[in-house]
């Protein structure tokens, strides 16, 4: 899957030196739980093991540190999603926006921070390519994440398994759809984490995975009230701009992002926090004696 727009941004320091100005100068530049929507999901797979009923994944994606997000937001943050009851991590996509300088040390002491009792698991968006790809793994691999660009790890708990595969950035056709399939091992509930919601237009034809994680949109930035969508969209992100969708066999899961692109403004579109509760489709039987 291949967008028009693969180069970077022209003049990435002038934009970012404004945006710097710009973020420490706002009277609200401090974390708030009230500020953000922690959206819990419940997600039912064909064929989840029982010892995967109710397993919660956290998602984060979007961050853009340095562009309204300040380090000290960040690490805040971090602090209150540690309170929160989830199993495993995930990280879709553009940590930064147009300038790491400075910042790369923060982003790395934060993820650190992160808990996660069954690991963290990343991938890049197109942001990150823009910037150094090599620095944003350098970063993973700093902070005990699992780069899942274009890979597969599979979980597994007292002989019952899930996968959980990447696809690296496809809006600068940095995606591998074909290597990620021939490492899938079959007949396994499959999770997706791809930083672009249309990439599930391709995922879900493979019909080898449940659900995409995507995030890329911000949500619009402005969602219509009642309709819960959103009518600005962005390459990549026309499709499935906000929220769960069914494509196919398959559902993907769009999160509103925790950080915004050119604008500070959401309306309402809150920042999200993400955590997606997996369920058994099946009941389960008791013996009675």
């Amino acid at each position: 899957m291949k967008d028009e727009d693969i180069d970077r941004p022209q003049a990435m320091k002038i934009r970012q030196g404004i945006q710097d100005a710009m973020t420490y100068s706002l009277p609200d530049k401090k974390f708030s739980e009230n500020d953000i929507d922690l959206v819990e999901v419940d997600i039912e797979l064909n064929n989840l093991g029982w010892n995967f009923h109710n397993y919660r994944i956290l998602n984060l994606t979007d961050i853009h540190l340095g562009q309204w997000i300040n380090p000290e937001y960040l690490d805040a943050l971090v602090d209150y999603v540690n309170t929160l009851n989830y199993d495993l991590a995930t990280l879709t996509g553009d940590y930064f926006s147009y300038v790491m300088d400075e910042y790369e040390e923060s982003l790395e002491n934060s993820f650190k921070k992160l808990n996660a009792k069954d690991g963290k698991f990343g991938i890049l968006g197109n942001h990150d390519h823009w910037m150094d790809a090599e620095k944003i793994r350098k970063i993973f691999k700093g902070s005990n994440i699992v780069d899942l660009s274009n890979d597969v790890y599979t979980l597994e708990k007292q002989g019952e398994y899930l996968n959980l595969a990447g696809v690296d950035s496809c809006t600068v056709c940095a995606d591998n759809l074909d290597k990620v399939l021939e490492k899938l091992p079959k007949n396994i509930p499959s999770i997706l984490l791809a930083h672009e919601p249309d990439f599930a237009k391709e995922s879900s034809q493979t019909k080898r995975f449940d659900l995409q994680i995507s995030g890329h949109s911000h949500g619009g930035q402005f969602i219509i009230p009642k309709f819960e969508t959103t009518p600005f969209r962005g390459p990549n992100s026309t499709k499935y701009p906000v929220g769960l969708y069914k494509v196919g066999d398959m559902l993907q899961y769009t999160s509103k992002g925790l950080g915004t692109n050119s604008f500070r403004i959401r309306i309402n579109c809150k920042p999200e926090i993400t955590i997606i509760t997996l369920k058994n489709k099946n009941r389960r039987k008791i013996q009675i004696e």
